[in-house]
């Protein structure tokens, strides 16, 4: 990987001094491997990210898919990217031996998947997905299922897909209309036809492997022919473009079309779509309707669906991290490189002397601090919450429910926060990348504008930025009488008491003093007894929440560089120091708002736009 990907000196430091990944090593499942093994396939990342990835990045910007009314053909250089990483093994990163696995940590495979993030997000979308739709079948499908299905994406022989939106529906599952009638049981489960359309569909359709399979959100009519309201009747179906033969390869097609390509701000490389299953353009077994086999039990497909959800939520937080970290290096790289203008003082007003570059004027500084502490600080969480992932399963493995069920309830209240800030912040923080670069930032001759609206996209991804504040403040904090949000109060004020042992006594001050309101004000805003009014300012609430949580990521950060005091570690303590001087401060006045739940909005009425 190049320089300005992903910092390798930041990656080694945060997974190895601050969260202590080689302590996994210990667990039975991790015990083959070493840090050695994690730093070379971290290598084999970087080589694929920079030789691969990172030259057809630009060019798949300006030569989207295209669609010939026949097929959808993406740029040839994105294709050999897809099919470089499907053969590099890093499909079945995660998963056991038996199925053709690594069983690498989930933690080391987001650290090695930053970088290749970070130099061509879109690109990335195809293997990603394949990632979540194996790991959700792994999880929840037949043996049948997972052989016919799962095997071959992990094999990197099939992509897979997503497909819950529909255009009436956007977010609001509970009105999606696509619906499924039972035809007959298989020897790949019960078998449904489907009939409906499905929206932001992301490698929805292309030729760059043998096979997509479809995972498919779709109602089971009642006996009298309707569609069951609400979430509950909402059941999960395999639905692949074309159906398997007895020999495991892709066979008949489908009743699966395509019904248009969206065009993006963003995210080019990837074909996003609109799908049709049923339409009657192909008639599997002599009749149309999409056929899709179910997924677990009927009416359980949104639980189903969330265990890929989840996951895809860490994974936009890992891309909106990543592309924050590039954008900064670049623009560090420009700001060290580039002469303009001269400081203040009587020097600077000779035109006779040389111009200083551009990272000599404070305000650039200021301009770059901000963005280390987006992205290095939304890297750290996601790393944070990739690893509560592997502790909770190493804890099960060993029978320790106690420890897992806590695991799980920190990534629970925490995933919210993983997806939302990274996606919003490191925006920001591309944002002044773009600033740092001056008009050039906002031509096409710098990378910094197309990683701003790559990045735009991930607060829309697998739940939208307020869906994702409704989720925490409606649902999660209040969940299991507030377990979760008691570890996670429990897991701040471990490292303030670590903190005020430290030299940073006064940032861990600063931390509990906000940890302190936050308590405060999610107790009073619990109290609300109108949902509406309840959750009308979530938003707010999530900003604070991420906030006071990134101040946590750092004040750690900054512990675990003990007594180093080179160039990096000068430049951490640098960073946590703006952040927790100029961001964390930002908590209060968000908290002074929630605290007595302010209805400017919630009051507004539509006559008065």
């Amino acid at each position: 990987m190049t320089s300005l990907l992903i910092s390798r000196e930041d990656l080694r430091f945060q997974l190895y001094d601050w969260l202590g990944v080689e302590a996994l090593l210990q667990a039975p499942r991790f015990a083959a491997h070493s840090r050695e093994m994690f730093d070379a396939v971290i290598d084999s990342c970087e080589r694929l990210a920079a030789d691969v990835f990172a030259p057809c990045n630009q060019a798949a910007d300006r030569q989207e898919p295209q669609f010939d009314g026949e097929r959808v053909a993406v740029l040839p250089q994105v294709a050999q990217a897809v099919r470089a990483f499907a053969d590099s093994g890093l499909l079945a990163a995660t998963q056991d031996d038996a199925v053709g696995g690594m069983q690498l940590p989930v933690v080391i495979e987001k650290a090695a998947l930053a970088g290749l993030y970070a130099a061509n997000i879109g690109a990335c979308a195809y293997p990603a997905l394949t990632i979540g739709n194996a790991s959700l079948l792994l999880a929840h499908g037949s043996p049948a299922q997972i052989e016919a299905f799962a095997l071959p994406q992990l094999r990197g022989e099939w992509t897979g897909t997503m497909c819950l939106s529909e255009p009436q529906a956007g977010s609001s599952l509970s009105d999606i209309t696509t619906r499924a009638e039972f035809e007959c049981d298989s020897q790949l489960g019960p078998q449904y036809r489907l009939a409906g359309r499905k929206m932001w569909i992301s490698g929805g359709e292309h030729e760059i492997l043998g096979n997509i399979v479809h995972l498919v959100l779709a109602k089971v009519p009642d006996a009298d022919g309707k569609l069951p309201p609400g979430t509950r009747g909402i059941s999960l179906f395999i639905v692949p473009r074309s159906l398997p033969r007895a020999d495991g390869g892709a066979g008949e097609r489908n009743d699966v079309s395509l019904a248009g390509l969206n065009h993006k701000l963003g995210y080019r490389a990837a074909v996003n779509c609109a799908l049709n299953f049923g339409e009657g353009r192909h008639t599997p077994g002599g009749r149309a309707g999409a056929i899709g086999y179910l997924v677990g039990r009927p009416g359980a497909g949104l639980a189903c669906m969330f265990h890929l959800m989840n996951e895809a939520r860490i994974g936009v937080g890992l891309g909106a991290a990543a592309l924050g970290c590039t954008a900064y290096l670049h623009a560090l790289d420009y700001a060290r490189n580039r002469p303009q203008g001269r400081l203040p003082g009587p020097a600077g007003k000779d035109p006779t002397q040389p111009q200083v570059p551009l990272v000599a004027h404070a305000d650039v500084r200021r301009m770059l601090l901000a963005q280390k502490c987006y992205a290095e600080g939304g890297l750290g969480l996601v790393l944070y919450c990739a690893k509560l992932v592997d502790e909770a399963r190493i804890a099960r493995e060993a029978g320790d429910a106690a420890t897992a069920l806590e695991r799980e309830r920190l990534l629970d209240i925490l995933t919210p926060i993983a997806k939302s800030w990274p996606a919003q912040w490191c925006l920001a923080g591309n944002d002044l990348a773009i600033q740092v670069h001056g008009g050039y930032g906002y031509t096409r001759d710098y990378k910094v504008e197309q990683f701003w609206r790559d990045n735009r996209l991930n607060a829309i991804h697998e739940g939208a930025h307020g869906i994702q504040g409704i989720d925490l403040l409606g649902r999660k904090v209040a969940m299991d009488e507030s377990a979760a949000f008691d570890a996670y109060c429990a897991l701040l004020e471990s490292e303030i008491a670590r903190g005020r042992a430290s030299i940073h006594t006064d940032w861990a001050d600063a931390l509990a003093t906000r940890l302190a309101r936050l308590r405060d004000v999610t107790a009073k805003l619990l109290a609300v007894p109108d949902p509406v009014a309840r959750l009308a300012n979530a938003t707010p609430y999530l900003e604070a929440f991420g906030h006071v949580t990134v101040a946590w990521v750092w004040l750690g950060q900054a512990l675990a560089l003990g007594t180093r005091d080179d160039d990096f570690a000068q430049g951490k303590r640098q960073a946590a120091r703006w952040f927790m001087q100029w961001e964390l401060p930002r908590v209060d006045a968000w908290l002074d708002r929630l605290a007595d739940n302010d209805d400017t909005a919630l009051a507004m009425r539509d006559a008065w736009f």
